[in-house]
């Protein structure tokens, strides 16, 4: 099963590895503390949202989303998600970003993209 969460917040029991869907890693933070500090065990920025596009987040919520799914429907961003998504049915792990509001960051619609291939989501 997927969850969906904040990254550096505190992992849930169970949870299994995150995988930090985001373009950069957490500012002034060490390499060696991702794991520790609940950000993410693995790195998978290529389901995270172009440079371009996380600006345009901010003042043009509708317009970042479709464009966001855009990229999600390249070739290799539709194995991944398919991947995840076939995964999600033999294991636990969480995707995540470091946004505050779900609702406005890219891991709600990456939700609605995982949950539209069948993944077993939380």
């Amino acid at each position: 099963m997927i969850r969906v969460v904040r990254l550096g917040s505190p992992r849930a029991r169970g949870e299994g590895p995150r995988l930090g869907t985001v373009r950069r890693p957490p500012r002034g933070v060490r390499k060696a503390d991702y794991a520790r500090l609940d950000y993410y065990d693995v790195w998978l920025p290529d389901v995270a949202p172009s440079a371009k596009l996380i600006a345009r987040a901010h003042k043009d919520w509708d317009g970042f989303a479709k464009a966001y799914r855009r990229e999600m429907a390249a070739p290799a961003a539709q194995r991944l998600l398919d991947l995840l998504a076939r995964l999600s049915h033999q294991a636990d792990f969480s995707v995540g970003c470091y946004c505050e509001r779900e609702d406005r960051c890219h891991r709600s619609i990456l939700r609605e993209l995982l949950v539209e291939r069948d993944a077993r989501v939380a």
